[in-house]
């Protein structure tokens, strides 16, 4: 006979093998866990142990609940099975989501274990599906769309996808999948279905918010936020593909300084190493990263050194870290996970003995030369072919835990910074899962096209990264793949993702230009090739006078992106934000995906169509705005169309902004900065 039992602090239903197990966690939250055949496991992926809530448990005869503060869940037995059905509902007992239920005869399992040889299952979890409901959030996926309702999603990562599976829906919920197994979810029109394609049991987390900010709260207070932005993450980043030698990087940044144009960072990216894997500079043409790193600071920038996780099978490092077991274990065929660059393995991100010989490494060639921020790429990591099932992991297999690897990517390098005194840090990674934020994880949108169309979609991916609970994010201006310099359709292009980016988290200038350039040692045998010239002056006069004119703004909005950086730090409040998170009660602003608010007080209009010079823009209900060019002032509630001629950015600030933009309104933009 099923039970339905409770003690001080959780609700628990027993019956036909399952245990089910709803708690309090956080604030007007619930975790949810259900096993098959086994125990409860106290997983901690990304969930951090919360504060002890007062919570109120009724049970009955055939129904039981559980409240904590403005979220509660109903159990209730069907009677046609003995299985029961969970129903969410709010304070004022609006409901916000239900199982699907088992369809009458149909006799369908909410909570469906299928097992798999060996003991583990694979998971299916049904919802009933709102047709008028939407979904924002889930990490960063190459979509048209910002609203995912009726969308499906891989539960998986790729080179420019990040599943970090946490939503916020226009009911009044977020809700968090905590389960790092490969799988896939379908917010389709009739059901809502979490699929994972090898587990050991069901996990997850909901909230009730008034407001998306409430909700997005929630989510920070039990999944951890961002440190503290270090000042050098506020101003404008320079990056190529690729300065391959110190005397060409350092010769970069002296002019940039001769320009009297700032700069915060510059980077040495990828094969500046001897062999993959070795984690140190070339000797023959790095020979003094500590004299190039002071040089760098004497100029008040800082330098980013790009670290991949392959272990190449020639590096110094391959055969002791195979021997001590620090490498991802391939099921089947040749021990290679991918040959770019030659054959490498990767290192095993879930085993804390890799993590720590990876970072004494680094450390020692890197950090101990003072190196203080590191670029994470290939994080997913980017396996040659996405066999998800062939690869084992320190905590288990690929198709279990998998999506857990960014994130113990970024703690790799968290843990050994914070070991060495280091208090905000920060490091530039290709992908996330729930919790990299508080590793100090700054996520780019991957190696994406030069084109509008994905113009487009980085922007929806940066918002809804946001939501996700990963408010530091950024974009390769201009886009990495192709993109030539003398094209002046393309110039076109990097002018209107170069004001943009602007108004990213992080300005970054990054791309591998045409054409490439084949590059040789003194031994005659080849390097990886560099590609053209990426600095602002090799676009063109008027493209730099432009490009210029932007840093210059980001640097006026320094004391302000400084504000907002340290709300996200403080409460998990995005960056950028979609609309409806500052405006909730403007029906419109569920409607609108080209255009964000950038902190409180900015917002932001792309333009992100071929030869467009004007531009459609709804401004909120209860607010006057300013247009940042020209000065007009519009009242809110209404569509306007406004020019937008090639280096001007529609960008509006509200009139009763915060001191720190007071500066900003009062710039006489007409004439260049």
């Amino acid at each position: 006979m099923w039970t339905m039992t409770a003690d001080e602090s959780a609700l628990y239903y027993r019956w036909d093998g399952e245990i089910l197990k709803l708690e309090p966690w956080g604030d007007n939250s619930l975790r949810v866990r259900s096993a098959m055949m086994g125990d409860i496991k106290e997983t901690d992926y990304a969930l951090l142990k919360p504060k002890n809530k007062n919570v109120v448990i009724r049970t009955g005869e055939m129904q039981a609940s559980i409240q904590n503060g403005n979220i509660k869940a109903i159990l209730t037995i069907n009677d046609y099975n003995n299985r029961c059905d969970i129903s969410y509902y709010n304070q004022k007992g609006e409901l916000l989501l239900q199982e699907a239920g088992t369809g009458g005869a149909l006799n369908r399992i909410n909570r469906c274990f299928k097992p798999d040889l060996g003991g583990d299952f694979q998971l299916t979890v049904s919802f009933a599906s709102n047709p008028e409901e939407r979904i924002y959030g889930m990490g960063q996926y190459q979509e048209n769309s910002l609203d995912l309702k009726n969308c499906s999603l891989e539960l998986a990562h790729r080179n420019s996808q990040a599943s970090v599976p946490f939503y916020i829906s226009s009911l009044g919920y977020g809700f968090l999948w905590h389960n790092p197994a490969i799988g896939h979810v379908n917010f389709s029109k009739n059901v809502t279905e979490w699929y994972a394609e090898s587990t050991k049991q069901m996990d997850y987390w909901i909230t009730a918010g008034d407001s998306p900010d409430e909700i997005e709260q929630a989510y920070a207070g039990v999944t951890g936020t961002v440190p503290l932005m270090p000042e050098y993450g506020l101003g404008f980043w320079q990056c190529k593909l690729r300065y391959w030698n110190q005397e060409q990087l350092l010769e970069t940044a002296r002019e940039y300084k001769k320009r009297d144009i700032p700069i915060d960072v510059i980077v040495c990216d990828f094969f500046h190493w001897p062999h993959m894997g070795d984690f140190r500079f070339e000797e023959e043409f790095w020979p003094d990263p500590e004299g190039m790193v002071q040089e760098l600071r004497e100029m008040g920038i800082e330098l980013m050194v790009s670290v991949w996780p392959q272990i190449g099978l020639d590096s110094e490092n391959y055969q002791e870290m195979r021997q001590k077991g620090l490498l991802v274990k391939q099921e089947r065929g040749v021990e290679i996970g991918m040959r770019f660059g030659g054959d490498s393995m990767f290192f095993d991100a879930t085993n804390p003995e890799a993590r720590d010989y990876v970072w004494k490494k680094c450390k020692d060639n890197y950090y101990q030369n003072g190196i203080r921020i590191f670029w994470l790429d290939e994080a997913e990591p980017e396996y040659s072919v996405y066999d998800f099932d062939n690869y084992r992991y320190h905590m288990g297999p690929n198709v279990q835990i998998g999506n857990v690897y960014p994130q113990m990517y970024s703690r790799t390098f968290f843990d050994g910074m914070r070991a060495e005194g280091q208090e905000n840090v920060l490091n530039l990674v290709r992908c996330a899962w729930a919790g990299s934020q508080r590793y100090g994880a700054l996520v780019w949108s991957g190696d994406v096209h030069c084109d509008w169309e994905t113009l487009r979609k980085q922007v929806k991916a940066g918002i809804s990264m946001g939501i996700a609970g990963i408010p530091w994010w950024t974009t390769d201006i201009g886009g990495f793949s192709g993109g030539d310099p003398g094209s002046d359709e393309f110039r076109k292009l990097l002018i209107r993702w170069f004001e943009w980016g602007t108004f990213c988290p992080v300005m970054r200038l990054h791309g591998d230009r045409m054409p490439s350039k084949n590059l040789y040692r003194k031994d005659g045998s080849m390097m990886q090739p560099t590609g053209s010239d990426n600095e602002i002056w090799s676009f063109g006069d008027e493209n730099y006078a432009i490009m210029k004119r932007y840093i210059l703004l980001r640097e006026l909005m320094r004391p302000y992106i400084r504000r907002i950086m340290k709300e996200a730090h403080e409460t998990g409040t995005p960056v950028m934000r979609a609309m409806f998170y500052e405006f909730p009660d403007d029906t419109l602003c569920w409607e609108l995906e080209e255009q964000y608010m950038f902190g409180r007080d900015i917002l932001v209009a792309p333009v992100l169509y071929k030869d467009c010079y004007e531009s459609k823009v709804y401004l909120p209900k209860g607010q006057d705005w300013i247009a940042y060019f020209g000065k007009k002032v519009y009242s809110g509630g209404q569509w306007i169309c406004v020019p937008a001629s090639l280096d001007e950015i529609p960008v509006f600030i509200r009139k009763d902004a915060c001191e720190e933009l007071r500066g900003l309104l009062t710039v006489n933009n007409t004439e260049k900065l």
